[in-house]
């Protein structure tokens, strides 16, 4: 008798796999695929510039990159929530700005506190945190749009910080302010170091811990999170206040790195920030991304505008390098993703 079995059926099975499994390697090729074009533009520096693979060069990019981390991991971890928070580049300035005020002289444009030193940074921090808890408020408990808020916050703290400080650059700080980009651990500056360890801690919370499980469920279905018994209102007012922290952290390292505090401190940071995010693989739909792709993202923008420094560029063409850069980077997630962003 001849055999009737029939086949099992695997072939749908394995088509199904097979699918989820390319899906997988293709955010895995976008989170990587920074390390070789790295790699490329270390040699092409080296090929352009006989001083470009120094170590005092190389450190000179991490020094000049650390403020620009801490701001693309606030930005990063409220994107991965699917928000998004535009006034992180202000922050950067009225941070410090409020600190320096409160600890300087009359004499010399503060406001005559004379605060300790130690209590104006942690005032720096508290003001980062207020910052992200009024627009945490705004977004979360009153609805209001996310983009649209930010941008408003981020208008009225660039006024707050021209008003506060008069116009002025601030000088005279104490030493405390700037230690963060002055002293050095292995010849590297402690903001490089500090940095490396934020996003050591934000990619092994975002990995492991269940936090960060929730913040991606949060980013990829709202509705379904809070279904499954996740506090999405008080996670996303978490995410805001950690984001106006880590950005205050970051201006206290660009005032380090700059050594005083202009009245534009941080104007125009936030598009350097997004490009760092999207290129690092960080989804504008939320739910999607890493740290690793993140702090690469930072690296490459860092050493692209080194190269382009020594090689006597005009800081407008950076700007316009960098818009083409987020332009790719997009095209680049669309076709990995296969799906439309809105």
């Amino acid at each position: 008798m001849a055999d009737t079995k029939a086949a099992p059926p695997l072939a749908a099975p394995r088509t199904a796999g097979a699918g989820s499994a390319r899906t997988v390697l293709l955010r895995r090729a976008r989170e990587l695929a920074l390390v070789p074009a790295l790699l490329v533009l270390l040699i092409l520096g080296a090929i352009v510039n006989d001083s470009f693979l120094t170590e005092r060069n190389l450190i000179s990019i991490l020094g000049a990159s650390a403020a620009l981390a801490m701001v693309v991991l606030a930005e990063s971890l409220i994107l991965i929530t699917g928000k998004i928070d535009l006034s992180l580049e202000s922050v950067v300035g009225i941070a410090p700005a409020i600190g320096a005020l409160l600890v300087l002289p009359t004499a010399e444009s503060g406001w005559g506190t004379e605060w300790a030193a130690p209590l104006a940074l942690v005032a720096v921090l508290v003001v980062g945190g207020i910052i992200g808890a009024f627009n945490g408020i705004l977004v979360v408990k009153f609805k209001l749009n996310a983009f649209i808020v930010t941008l408003a916050m981020l208008i009225v703290l660039r006024g707050l910080l021209v008003g506060a400080t008069k116009g002025k650059t601030l000088f005279g700080m104490p030493d405390s302010f700037f230690t963060l980009a002055t002293s050095t651990f292995l010849n590297v500056p402690m903001s490089v170091w500090l940095a490396a360890v934020c996003f050591a801690v934000a990619g092994f919370v975002l990995k492991y811990h269940r936090v960060g499980r929730a913040l991606y469920a949060i980013g990829g279905n709202q509705e379904a999170a809070r279904a499954a018994g996740i506090r999405v209102d008080r996670m996303l007012l978490g995410v805001s206040i950690v984001a106006g922290v880590l950005a205050s952290v970051g201006g206290i390292m660009q005032t380090g790195y700059v050594g005083a505090i202009s009245a534009n401190q941080g104007n125009n940071m936030i598009f350097t920030v997004m490009a760092a995010a999207v290129i690092g693989g960080i989804s504008l739909d939320g739910g999607k991304g890493t740290m690793f792709g993140a702090l690469t993202g930072v690296l490459l923008l860092g050493v692209v505008q080194n190269l382009l420094t020594l090689a006597q560029v005009p800081s407008f063409w950076i700007q316009a390098i960098y818009g083409g850069i987020i332009l790719v980077a997009l095209m680049i997630a669309r076709v990995t993703t296969g799906r439309a962003q809105d």
